[in-house]
């Protein structure tokens, strides 16, 4: 099979068309003896005669007719993949986009996913990156673009689409003092072991998770590190721990043994939709547009009561 070249049953299948030596070189842009030599060395790897040919006609054999009517189906197939493959590749243009995300993916979100795929036949598969690596594989290539927290500094990359900012709130376990708190300060966070992302995130985007220091220059505690959400909720309903999270995770992580109250005195949390500057496409461009208008006309959910 793989001795079989291309163009040689491109030339077959021409020349099944047009019956005649002459004219399916013209098609094919070649010389009437290149076509012959192309039919003959079709003929010897099937083994077999596929046109009789004399000095005044040139017909199918009957091995040729059955060869040309089971082969043409799979040359068009392939034909077809390889034109939209090379329409695709100018285009710069993707049948399946890898979207890294940390912690959950929202119903906003999976619903710009769903809008991709039945308007512009895009899938996107997800994977779930470390806490705290936000960049590292988008950067990489292992993925094509990421849902990371602002804020993004990195050269390379692009923000294709900034999310709406969100409060942030501290999760504390049920049996925890400041559980039944209505809200907290900035400053208590200093009497608090705060758990913060372990990987390889720049020291701008680990400090703008959880804060060396509180507004007022307290430095506040954190002596251990998580690698995902679920291993530091799990860390907080012990009671030895405290994480920083954003108003959405907190409104959809509920469990019954962590608690979880809104912080003044500190910035917002913010999403963004980032990918590699060199690789932008029309699918990412138009994940950025459908994730822009669910946003636009999701009306913002219920909070957490203050």
């Amino acid at each position: 099979m793989n001795q079989i070249h291309v163009q040689e049953i491109e030339c077959l299948l021409t020349l099944a068309e047009e019956l005649h030596f002459g004219r399916t070189a013209l098609r094919l842009g070649c010389s009437q003896s290149r076509v012959s030599q192309l039919v003959t060395a079709l003929e010897r790897r099937v083994g077999v005669r596929l046109v009789d040919r004399t000095s005044r006609s040139v017909r199918l054999s009957r091995f040729g007719e059955q060869f040309v009517a089971e082969v043409r189906p799979a040359f068009e197939a392939l034909s077809t993949v390889i034109t939209e493959a090379r329409d695709r590749a100018r285009r710069g243009a993707l049948l399946q986009l890898r979207v890294g995300f940390h912690g959950a993916v929202y119903e906003e979100v999976t619903e710009a996913f769903r809008r991709l795929r039945r308007h512009h036949d895009v899938a996107v598969a997800l994977t779930e990156i470390p806490l705290g690596s936000p960049f590292a594989a988008v950067l990489g290539g292992r993925i094509d673009a990421a849902v990371v927290e602002l804020p993004v500094r990195e050269a390379g990359l692009t923000t294709g689409f900034r999310f709406p900012p969100q409060d942030r709130l501290l999760a504390v376990a049920a049996t925890h003092p400041l559980a039944a708190a209505a809200r907290v300060h900035a400053e208590e966070l200093a009497g608090l072991d705060v758990l913060h992302p372990v990987g390889d995130a720049p020291d701008y985007w680990r400090a703008a998770r959880v804060p060396r220091a509180t507004p007022g220059g307290t430095p506040i505690r954190s002596t251990t590190g998580i690698s995902t959400i679920q291993e530091g909720l799990a860390l907080v309903a012990t009671g030895e721990h405290t994480m920083l999270v954003c108003r959405p995770l907190a409104e959809r992580a509920t469990r019954g043994d962590v608690r979880y109250v809104p912080v003044d005195g500190l910035g917002a949390s913010q999403l963004a939709l980032v990918w590699r500057t060199d690789r932008t496409g029309p699918q990412l461009t138009a994940l950025a547009h459908l994730l822009a208008e669910e946003h636009t006309r999701t009306p913002t959910p219920e909070r957490l009561p203050a």
